[in-house]
C-alpha cells in the first residue's frame, strides 16, 4: 500500500517559483497563475505558513509580478533569492530549509517543466514531501504542463489544488482563524474557479 503523504501544518512552508514580470506576456495563462499564488499568500497569513520567492535572473526576466508582494506576511516572508540555476533548490535557500523543521513543500510557478520541475526532483531527493499546486503552475507552451505534472507525480510529488491545500493546513473549521481563512476562500471563489477551468481543465482531458 502506497503511504500517505499529507500536508503538516506547522512544519510547511510555501515556494513561489520564478513569477517574474517579463513572462506575463509569454506564459499560458499567467494571470491565473498570479490569480493562485496571490491567493496563496493571502492564506499564508491566516495560515502563519512560511513563505519563500525565487527570480529568475531578474536582470532579464525582470522582478516578481507586483501583485505578489510579500510585505503583509512581515516575519513569514523568509527571502527573495535570485538565481541563475533553473532550480529553487540552491545553496541559500537550502541553508534556510534547514535552519527550519519544515517538512511539507508547498510549490508553484513557472514554468512548470523547467523550474518547477527541478525543483520538485531537487526537494523530493533532500527528503522534503512536495505538494504542487496543478491550479498555480505553467508554461510558454500549454503542451509541456501535463507532461511535467506527471513527471513530477512519478518522482513522488503530490499535485494537487490551492484550495485543497489550503484546507489541508486549516484543519479544522473550530480554529479561531477558521472566520478569515473562509473570507478568503470566498472571495476568491471566481478567480479560483477560473484558474481550475484555465489550468487544470486541459490536462484532464
Amino acid at each position: 500500500m502506497a503511504s500517505v503523504i499529507r500536508l503538516i501544518p506547522g512544519r510547511t512552508v510555501f515556494f513561489v517559483c520564478d513569477i517574474q514580470t517579463r513572462f506575463r506576456p509569454l506564459i499560458y495563462g499567467f494571470d491565473h497563475v498570479v490569480a493562485t499564488s496571490r491567493k496563496m499568500l493571502k492564506l499564508a497569513k491566516v495560515l502563519e505558513v512560511p513563505v519563500l520567492i525565487t527570480e529568475q535572473n531578474p536582470r532579464a526576466l525582470g522582478g516578481t509580478a507586483p501583485e505578489l508582494d510579500p510585505a503583509p506576511l512581515g516575519k513569514l516572508f523568509l527571502g527573495n533569492y535570485t538565481k541563475s540555476a533553473f532550480s529553487m533548490a540552491i545553496p541559500p535557500v537550502t541553508s534556510v530549509l534547514r535552519q527550519h523543521d519544515f517538512k511539507s513543500i508547498v510549490l508553484f510557478g513557472i514554468e512548470s517543466h523547467v523550474c518547477v520541475l527541478q525543483t520538485a526532483l531537487d526537494l523530493l531527493a533532500l527528503g522534503y514531501d512536495v505538494h504542487v499546486l496543478a491550479d498555480g503552475v505553467s508554461s510558454c507552451n500549454r503542451d509541456e504542463v501535463g507532461t511535467a505534472l506527471s513527471r513530477m507525480r512519478q518522482a513522488g510529488a503530490q499535485i494537487t489544488t490551492s484550495e485543497s491545500a489550503a484546507f489541508q493546513l486549516q484543519v479544522d473549521a473550530n480554529k479561531p482563524n477558521f472566520k478569515a481563512f473562509s473570507t478568503i476562500i470566498k472571495e476568491e471563489r471566481d478567480n479560483t474557479q477560473k484558474a481550475l477551468e484555465f489550468l487544470v481543465r486541459p490536462q484532464t482531458h
